[in-house]
């Protein structure tokens, strides 16, 4: 593992010639995962809508009329009984997400600690995305059982605020050392296609890969487009952007997992296949991820056993 990652270095990568980016990238891909090995995740809305945040992308931001209604924290039954159907439907990891600014105090993070802990009794991973945390929260969601906390750095540093005025970079990289200080690990990566430039997703991949240590999670996201936000009407990316960018993010992360999140009902299964190639070793199934449309779970089983992928089991990878 090379560090410290510069943004020369890292834009060398990039921007090398596809075939053999993508080369490179299966090898470092085969040398630190098990090759053909795809963990399945479950992302599931627990809070839905009315968030106070002004993102561009998101369908959930009080700021723009999107047609999300807004619900109510699920009860830990409805947590659990989701779970357990996820779990027998091959995921390893369910991931529950909140729309909040940050995790409130109280009866509903109490909720959310009664949510993960049902969830670890199942013996999966559990993933939380809540917004920002305190230092004391992260330390209750690691004693809960937490496996992972997600909270995205979006994009480059030069780019965010183009997209976000509510809340700042650094906002994220506090978030990120509570989830560190508590012994949680790291869900941490970001979304192509709102506009910015190829340097923009070289300074994201810079940001990720300096993170000391790097995130053991990287999810990386094709901007999935939502009537009423800003960014409604961005044109279509190239799949091969999304390509170039996991296999840039599995040479700078060999040890992270790579995961292929929003956006594929965009792509082609063949584009999805190079991603895979690419090093990109999970995926998210299921309907929905949070309020988006994402592949139906029969369409995922039959591109899995085409491509001749098996579902990672989760004593495998551990924790």
């Amino acid at each position: 593992m090379r560090t410290p990652w510069t943004r020369e270095n890292i834009s060398v990568i990039y921007h090398r010639p596809l075939m053999d980016l993508v080369f490179e990238a299966q090898q470092t891909h085969r040398q630190f995962h098990t090759p053909n090995e795809v963990q399945m995740c479950r992302l599931l809305s627990i809070k839905t809508g009315g968030c106070p945040e002004d993102c561009g992308y998101c369908p959930q931001s009080a700021h723009y009329d999107t047609g999300v209604e807004r619900e109510h924290l699920l009860d830990v039954r409805a947590v659990r009984a989701a779970a357990t159907q996820a779990q027998a439907a091959g995921a390893t990891r369910f991931c529950m997400g909140a729309a909040w600014r940050e995790a409130p105090q109280g009866r509903q993070f109490e909720s959310v600690l009664e949510s993960v802990r049902a969830v670890a009794d199942l013996g999966m991973e559990v993933c939380c995305t809540l917004g920002m945390l305190s230092l004391s929260q992260a330390a209750m969601l690691k004693a809960a059982g937490l496996t992972a906390y997600n909270h995205n750095l979006d994009t480059s540093p030069e780019f965010y605020g183009k997209i976000i005025s509510t809340r700042n970079y650094q906002d994220r990289l506090n978030t990120i050392a509570a989830v560190r200080n508590a012994g949680i690990t790291v869900c941490c990566g970001g979304i192509v296609g709102m506009g910015e430039s190829d340097e923009d997703r070289i300074g994201l991949l810079h940001q990720l890969a300096t993170l000391d240590p790097q995130p053991e999670s990287v999810p990386i996201n094709m901007l999935v487009r939502a009537s009423g936000t800003p960014l409604a009407s961005q044109p279509d990316l190239d799949p091969l952007i999304m390509v170039r960018t996991i296999a840039t993010a599995r040479i700078v992360m060999p040890r992270s997992m790579v995961r292929l999140a929003a956006g594929r009902r965009q792509m082609s299964r063949e584009s999805i296949c190079l991603c895979f190639l690419a090093g990109a070793n999970s995926i998210f199934y299921g309907e929905k991820l949070l309020t988006t449309l994402n592949p139906p779970p029969d369409e995922d089983a039959e591109l899995m056993t085409t491509l001749g992928l098996k579902p990672m089991q989760y004593a495998a990878h551990g924790k």
